[in-house]
């Protein structure tokens, strides 16, 4: 069965850009010219996804909006005589069939996966979590989609990252079957460096089969007093393989301020109308340190 449903789950709190996210989701902070969020459904749409469900919570009413027809606002582009911004307004309503479910408490990430159990009505699904941009030839998510149609079961992101990084992360043990290509054996939430079985971190893709929802439905509290995702999918290992994809491309951590930082700056520097002047701008800070 192909994977034409994705969940994007956005309830979170967004505390580490406080006080930027106070009232507006981190989801939407501006990355150049778009909000993150943006990044993240454009790569799912490019990959083949048809259907995103947004599991929301409060204060995040302006993720619906981005996503729905403005039409005073197009009127008003049309009769200044902006054709393009106008066009680029309407497309954000007409890139994907978009549905929204609301998360009522924060219980982490495996009950918001829970709470798409409707919608994703036995069928495989993806996953995508909007702090992580990723640059890429191709989407990320297209080549996680590789690995499922070969061997049909999920398939986690993962990315090697410094070890003294690991602990901020959930973790792998596996062995290659194909180039990037692996079996996972055991996974871990954010261990202790001395914990961790290896440097492959799970990032914010997936793809995953319906079998996870029962796992998830009777999943008792993990680390942090949440429902950890992660621990839905090792329990889930028992019975059939998961899979990881070592995906090709650049990830930047926008949950984190200096991560977004790094991906204003290397977005910007790929841009045709910023790349001579930003690069100037940024030679002469460095000279100036």
């Amino acid at each position: 069965m192909q994977v034409k449903k994705a969940v994007f789950p956005v309830a979170g709190l967004g505390t580490r850009f406080l006080p930027a996210t106070k009232a507006s989701p981190k989801e939407m902070l501006n990355l150049i010219d778009k909000p993150l969020v943006q990044y993240v459904v454009e790569e799912a749409v490019n990959a083949g996804i048809e259907q995103i469900l947004f599991v929301t919570g409060r204060n995040k009413r302006s993720i619906e909006d981005h996503f729905d027809i403005a039409f005073e606002l197009e009127a008003l582009l049309h009769e200044k005589g902006k054709q393009d911004e106008a066009m680029a307004v309407r497309s954000l309503a007409d890139l994907v069939n978009i549905f929204y479910v609301r998360q009522k408490q924060a219980l982490g990430l495996g009950h918001a996966i829970l709470c798409a159990r409707e919608f994703i009505n036995n069928e495989p699904f993806a996953v995508l979590l909007g702090d992580d941009i990723i640059d890429s030839e191709r989407p990320c998510l297209a080549q996680l989609l590789d690995v499922y149609r070969h061997w049909r079961g999920p398939v986690l992101a993962l990315e090697q990252v410094p070890m003294e990084a690991i602990s901020s992360y959930g973790c792998v043990k596996a062995k290659t079957i194909a180039p990037r290509t692996y079996e996972v054996l055991d996974m871990v939430e954010k261990p202790k460096l001395e914990d961790a079985p290896s440097d492959l971190a799970i990032i914010g893709r997936y793809i995953l089969t319906p079998d996870i929802f029962p796992i998830l439905e009777r999943q008792q509290p993990g680390k942090g007093g949440e429902i950890q995702l992660t621990d839905a999918i090792l329990e889930l290992s028992k019975s059939r393989t998961i899979y990881g994809c070592h995906f090709e491309g650049n990830r930047h951590d926008c949950g984190d301020k200096l991560g977004f930082l790094k991906a204003t700056v290397d977005l910007a520097l790929k841009r045709e109308e910023f790349r001579e002047d930003f690069t100037a701008f940024l030679q002469t800070k460095v000279c100036r340190i």
